[in-house]
C-alpha cells in the first residue's frame, strides 16, 4: 500500500520511476497429514524502467531521454542517476540538477557551460555545443544490473556497480519526460490491496470467534 500510495502521489514528478513489490514465499513442512505452512513477505521493491511521456517545455536547460539511459549527478553520497532533467546553471557555470548537483559528462566529469554563450544547443547524441561549437557531451548512462537501482531520494538512484555510459538513449532538448505511473493502474491496484487486506482481516476476525466458541464449548 506504501509503495501504491507513493506512485499516486508522484504521478506527476518529472523523472519519476513507478515502483513494483516483489514477494517471496517460504514454505514449511510440517511434517504431518497437515499442508505444509507457507507465509509471503515483502523481499524488495522494483523500479519501473518504462518510458515516460515527453512534455515540451522549451527550457534551455530542460533535458529528456527518449529510449534506455539516466542522467548521472554528483551527490555528497556518491554519483547518482536520474531521468529528471530539469536542470540550470549554477553561478559558477556549471550544468546542475534543480538540488544543485553537477551533471556529469561521459567520462564521468562536472560540464562547464561556457559563460557569455548566446546560443546554447545539444543534439541527440547528447553533445553540448555553445554557439555553435561542442564543449562537452551530456552522459547518458545505464547501471550495470537494471535491479540494481535503489531510490534514494524520489527521482535518484544509487547502484552497487559503477552504471556505464552508453548512447542508446537520445537526449531532447527542451523537453521533460513526465512520471511513467498510470494513474487509472495505481487506484485499481490500490483498490484491489485494500480488499486484499480487508478479506485477510475478516479471516482473522472469523478464526478468532470460532477458537473462542470452542474453548467456550469445552468449558462446558
Amino acid at each position: 500500500m506504501q509503495a501504491v500510495a507513493n506512485n499516486i502521489a508522484n504521478m506527476s514528478t518529472t523523472g519519476f520511476r513507478r515502483e513494483g513489490v516483489i514477494f517471496a514465499e517460504h514454505v514449511a513442512d510440517l511434517r504431518g497429514e497437515e499442508p505444509s505452512l507457507s507465509m509471503a513477505t515483502a523481499e524488495g521493491r522494483a523500479v519501473d524502467l518504462s518510458q515516460g511521456v515527453l512534455q515540451q517545455t522549451g527550457g534551455r536547460y530542460d533535458l529528456a531521454i527518449e529510449g534506455e539511459g539516466f542522467f548521472m549527478a554528483q551527490t555528497p553520497d556518491g554519483n547518482q542517476l536520474t531521468r529528471a532533467g530539469a536542470f540550470v546553471a549554477s553561478p559558477e557555470g556549471a550544468l546542475v540538477t534543480a538540488e544543485g548537483f553537477a551533471v556529469l559528462d561521459a567520462g564521468g566529469a562536472p560540464i562547464a557551460v561556457p559563460p557569455g554563450a548566446t546560443q546554447l544547443t545539444v543534439a541527440r547524441d547528447g553533445t553540448l555545443s555553445a554557439d555553435g561549437q561542442p564543449v562537452a557531451q551530456v552522459g547518458v548512462f545505464l547501471p550495470a544490473d537494471p535491479n540494481d537501482l535503489i531510490e534514494v531520494a524520489g527521482t535518484r538512484f544509487k547502484t552497487a556497480q559503477a552504471p556505464q555510459a552508453t548512447g542508446d538513449g537520445a537526449v531532447f532538448q527542451g523537453y521533460l519526460e513526465g512520471s511513467n505511473v498510470n494513474p487509472v493502474a495505481e487506484i485499481t491496484r490500490m483498490i484491489a490491496v485494500q480488499r486484499a487486506y480487508e478479506m485477510g482481516q475478516s479471516f482473522l476476525e472469523s478464526e478468532d470467534s470460532r477458537i473462542k466458541s470452542v474453548v467456550q464449548t469445552i468449558g462446558r
